[in-house]
């Protein structure tokens, strides 16, 4: 995504009218590569909440289904008012000014139960470990979009969710949930962290997702229930 990795405008959040149009390019041109292929859009965390975005658009990626891991849902409508007023403030004002975790914060909020791959990660150069303040606006905006818009994707949607998310709240997370259009599926795993993909029990999501894309009706592999509130299948 641009403003991340190896992309330019490295650490400035770019519009996300842009970064869905990328989606776009990058869906066709594999389309046109494997012109027979069942192609998915799949987004984790903060690119859940652009995949619910470009494929709730007016021109969706032309994709079969969509996949969200963990997204990132905890928009606008969901942050408390200290947290709004404070965006707002600095996003307008010391727009580049850079917004770091305080160390307690760090000691406590846990992405995942794989030691390993977050040590990975700690030692990975492309990690931004601190985020402009218009950058975390940008992410807000983009996070109410997909907790707004989640229920307009019209091809099958698959939800997976950690019980132990320390990172998209709950409460947001169910809302989001229960917004999904009939049809769509759920999964919410007991043993399950925020990087689901690479959690210890990883193989466990993976097992669930390889099914759905598969058969987005049938059921998951590993017996996970739906996300509470949610009806299977609705």
């Amino acid at each position: 995504m641009r403003g991340f990795g190896r992309s330019p405008d490295r650490g400035v959040w770019a519009p996300a009218e842009l970064v869905i149009e990328d989606l776009r390019t990058a869906v066709a041109l594999v389309r046109e590569r494997h012109p027979t292929a069942r192609v998915s859009v799949a987004g984790v965390s903060m690119g859940g909440a652009l995949a619910i975005a470009a494929m709730a658009s007016a021109r969706p990626p032309a994709a079969e289904s969509l996949l969200l891991f963990a997204p990132a849902v905890w928009g606008w409508s969901s942050q408390p008012l200290p947290n709004r007023t404070m965006l707002w403030i600095t996003a307008h004002t010391a727009r580049s000014w850079v917004v770091k975790p305080p160390e307690w914060l760090v000691e406590r909020v846990q992405p995942s139960d794989n030691v390993d791959e977050l040590r990975r990660m700690g030692r990975d150069p492309l990690m931004i470990w601190g985020a402009r303040s218009d950058t975390v606006y940008g992410l807000v905006g983009a996070m109410e979009t997909g907790w707004s818009l989640i229920g307009q994707v019209k091809v099958p949607v698959a939800y997976f969710y950690g019980a132990n998310d320390h990172i998209i709240p709950k409460d947001a997370s169910f809302e989001a949930a229960a917004r999904l259009k009939p049809g769509d599926r759920t999964a919410y795993y007991a043993q399950g962290w925020h990087l689901l993909l690479v959690d210890r029990q990883a193989a466990v999501v993976w097992r669930d997702a390889a099914a759905f894309l598969r058969d987005p009706t049938a059921a998951w592999p590993s017996n996970a229930p739906p996300i509470p509130g949610v009806c299977p299948g609705a």
